[in-house]
């Protein structure tokens, strides 16, 4: 029975502490975009890192590409 004397006013700091954390979430905008974190996972990070500027180009190596480098330039052509 003692132990209500303890969990009574720790329920009460914990609640208050919520709704003070949710209000200051509020207050900080952190509830402004929720749809950027769920389509985030559906775009491709690597396409960033593989993009090649015109002058990092010139700099690489000359080697020709292979054909499993070269882009298609139809559909048509991946059937020979």
């Amino acid at each position: 029975m003692s132990v209500i004397y303890i969990l009574i006013p720790l329920a009460i700091i914990l609640t208050a502490l919520g709704i003070y954390l949710f209000f200051w979430a509020v207050k900080t905008d952190q509830f402004d975009d929720l749809e950027k974190q769920g389509l985030s996972i559906l775009f491709d990070d690597d396409q960033k890192e593989k993009q090649v500027k015109p002058n990092q180009n010139a700099t690489s190596s000359t080697a020709p590409k292979t054909t499993a480098e070269q882009p298609l330039e139809s559909p048509n052509d991946q059937v020979k």
